[in-house]
């Protein structure tokens, strides 16, 4: 379990001078007014929306396979709100990482903080079964405020971006776990305590079954959430976050433990995590990363891709 960002004498190498560049510019970003960096981030995302042509075949494809009976003009609007809402996320990450206690404090609002402490109290490790929206950053290190967990991560390829997410995401975790090393996950739930879980992606066909999303039939979902609520003993609890409608703060909502989980099927247990999933983003599709291509895997490795 990684529990210190380590700062090596190699992040100073010239090949990595540009990127501290911009790293040093994006902090200084933080001093703005939460209002001007979400006016910067809506542009920001309709410059990335007329420059990623690609991403923006991602999203829209993907908006077009999970709500096929949204009119086409429907849909363009919350393709835009998405890219919008995608621009603004990148300050999101930036006041996660980098705001003071106090300032994250002043724009959040929590709710559902009992439901973990009663899971803990009871000797009870909980995961907090998340989606990939937007804000999800911001919503780790408010969490983080009342109950510091741990997180299940990525390593970064690129050293500096390793360090930074790692020194960022210490901000509201414990650790941060490899999201391969089970073991650690498991141990951590029995300690007990609180690792975050997301099975929103499509992560290849290993250890996946395919099962509807929407209005897609077979999207490829992975199954470990019964695993690891089964072998860690812990409660799982639904997460839910987002950007407030006026851009103002942040809201997370802790939901109660899911009842009969794991059950006596995983397969059924996935369906039932797709329908919560479903749930959750219904909440605020506009804040959902509809940039992943969620059905890149397909149950059978002939049928063409769904984006082309």
């Amino acid at each position: 379990m990684v529990e210190k960002a380590e700062f090596t004498s190699k992040l100073y190498h010239p090949k990595y001078w540009l990127l501290w560049l911009g790293v040093i510019l994006m902090r200084a970003t933080q001093l703005l007014p939460l209002s001007v960096q979400m006016k910067l981030g809506k542009g920001l995302g309709r410059l990335v929306m007329a420059v990623a042509s690609s991403r923006k075949h991602t999203a829209q494809r993907n908006l077009e396979l999970c709500f096929p009976d949204m009119p086409k003009d429907e849909q363009q609007k919350l393709l835009t709100k998405n890219f919008e809402e995608t621009g603004k996320a990148l300050f999101d990450t930036i006041n996660a990482w980098w705001w003071s206690d106090e300032k994250i404090q002043q724009h959040m609002t929590i709710s559902g903080q009992e439901h973990v402490r009663n899971s803990l109290d009871n000797g009870k490790g909980v995961i907090l079964f998340a989606v990939h929206c937007l804000p999800l950053e911001m919503g780790a290190r408010i969490f983080g405020q009342f109950q510091p967990g741990i997180g299940v991560y990525r390593p970064h390829n690129n050293p500096v971006m390793e360090y930074l997410q790692v020194k960022g995401r210490l901000r509201s975790n414990k650790g941060l776990v490899p999201k391969r090393d089970v073991r650690q996950m498991i141990r951590s739930l029995r300690a007990p305590d609180v690792i975050w879980y997301t099975a929103d992606q499509d992560f290849g066909r290993s250890s996946a079954v395919f099962i509807p999303f929407f209005a897609v039939p077979d999207a490829a979902t992975i199954t470990g959430a019964t695993s690891l609520a089964k072998l860690g003993k812990a409660n799982v609890l639904p997460f839910f976050v987002e950007r407030t409608a006026d851009d103002k703060g942040y809201k997370i909502e802790i939901m109660p433990p899911l009842d009969n989980f794991p059950g006596e099927n995983e397969l059924e247990d996935a369906l039932r995590g797709n329908q919560i999933v479903e749930q959750i983003i219904s909440r605020n599709p506009s804040q959902y990363m509809w940039l992943h291509r969620r059905f890149k895997t397909r149950p059978d490795k002939s049928t063409p891709s769904l984006y082309k």
